[in-house]
């Protein structure tokens, strides 16, 4: 699972079949302490998350498992919010 932060939307008046309904999300990857990793990212959003949310995301076969029907082709799929997140020094 992946960290990020919701940051955008993305409209898509034309979709791929299975795809139909499904919002997009403009997410930015962070670190546990909210530093932010590469770029942003689309992501499938089914926990109907917003701007500003901080979610967790599943990434690759498991990003299209994550939707009915599975195997669409997507690369991301938020699938919970995040509340906190704590770290043990090891």
């Amino acid at each position: 699972m992946v960290i990020g932060r919701v940051i955008g939307t993305l409209v898509a008046s034309r979709k791929y079949e299975g795809l139909e309904g499904q919002r997009f999300l403009l997410v930015q990857q962070e670190e546990p302490d909210g530093k932010k990793v590469g770029d942003p990212v689309v992501a499938v959003d089914t926990v109907r998350a917003g701007p500003g949310d901080r979610i967790f995301m599943v990434t690759s076969r498991e990003a299209a498992l994550a939707l009915t029907p599975s195997f669409v082709p997507v690369d991301h799929t938020i699938v919970g919010f995040i509340d906190s997140v704590d770290v043990e020094e090891v």
